[in-house]
């Protein structure tokens, strides 16, 4: 299952699009290959091995959002929320369903990508919020994996006349819906979020928690302790940071909230940065009241932003 494995990384992000979550998208491919290593002997050959793992990795994902009583949203990037409704509305242009999400970006600065990426997001968004978990399945493989209705209605078991039903209502639920309204940030929280990137990188741990709001709390999921509240608590785990003093902080969107995307130095390659966490912050007056942290690079890949950086490459904001 050696090629099996080669498909991990778009297996994870086909998952990821439909689950809203990178650590469920992760327990989803393992769950994927664990099937597929039980059940090859069972493989015919009528399609290709790629095609068959994406059958049985959209069917694990369904079967997983089956389980749940609440619509998906990113966990971790930033927080989940429960019930039917969500903070803020989402926007989508035509045709702008998160194609391309794993083009290599290597050479990318992350200036350049911003707004690609953002597209992407915000698709994302509208299918995690208003389709069924089966809709966003059809349009998913329609649009993104560019499947016929024959072989998306064998993979989810159903006629090729259900697919077209289920494209055309999401379709219709999609152009329904409003575009996403730009604001401008409040000058105030931009200053707070630029100098705790300054901060962040020269290692000044008593400006960082006097940006902290008194209950701000830090996740740093499955990597660290889940949930820290509280300034002192938060200011004492990010001094314990690795990267603090050390790293690059990139300005970054994502699902409409402000935060970084964290860099260090490759000891291996003089004047390259590396791919290390990115971060959500939520802001308001009182100061930063929320850290969300992946150390996941692969989240990197899948928000379009390049695992490295030359030690000169531009902030995304300084375009």
């Amino acid at each position: 299952m050696a090629l099996a494995n080669s498909l991990r990384g778009e297996l994870t992000a086909h998952c990821y699009r439909l689950l809203g979550s990178m650590h469920d998208a992760e327990d989803q491919v393992q769950e994927t290959l664990l099937r597929a290593w039980r059940s090859y002997g069972d493989f015919e050959g009528r399609s290709s091995l790629r095609t068959w793992l994406y059958r049985i990795a959209t069917n694990v994902c369904l079967t997983a959002l089956d389980t749940r009583r609440r619509r998906p949203l990113p966990s971790g990037l930033p927080h989940s929320w429960d019930g039917d409704t969500a903070p803020g509305t989402w926007g989508m242009e035509d045709n702008a369903l998160v194609s391309g999400a794993l083009a290599d970006p290597a050479e990318a600065d992350p200036a350049t990508i911003v707004s690609s990426r953002e597209d992407r997001t915000h698709a994302l968004q509208m299918l995690w919020k208003h389709l069924s978990p089966r809709q966003r399945a059809v349009l998913i493989m329609r649009d993104v994996l560019n499947w016929q209705a024959n072989e998306i209605a064998e993979a989810l078991g159903t006629s090729g006349t259900a697919v077209h039903s289920m494209l055309r209502r999401a379709r219709a639920q999609l152009n329904q819906l409003p575009e996403p309204v730009a604001g401008e940030m409040n000058p105030v929280w931009r200053r707070m979020l630029d100098r705790y990137a300054a901060a962040f990188e020269t290692g000044d741990v008593a400006v960082l928690a006097s940006l902290l709001a008194e209950d701000a709390m830090l996740d740093v999921g499955p990597t660290g302790p889940r949930v820290l509240t509280g300034r002192e608590l938060v200011a004492r785990q990010l001094e314990l940071c690795s990267t603090l003093g050390n790293c690059r902080m990139v300005p970054i969107t994502i699902t409409g909230k402000p935060g970084f995307a964290v860099y260090r130095p490759d000891a291996g390659a003089g004047g390259v940065l590396r791919a290390y966490a990115l971060e959500v912050l939520d802001v308001s007056d009182a100061g930063i009241e929320g850290i969300t942290v992946a150390e996941d690079r692969g989240v990197f890949v899948l928000y379009g932003l390049p695992m490295t950086i030359g030690a000169d490459a531009q902030a995304a904001d300084d375009r």
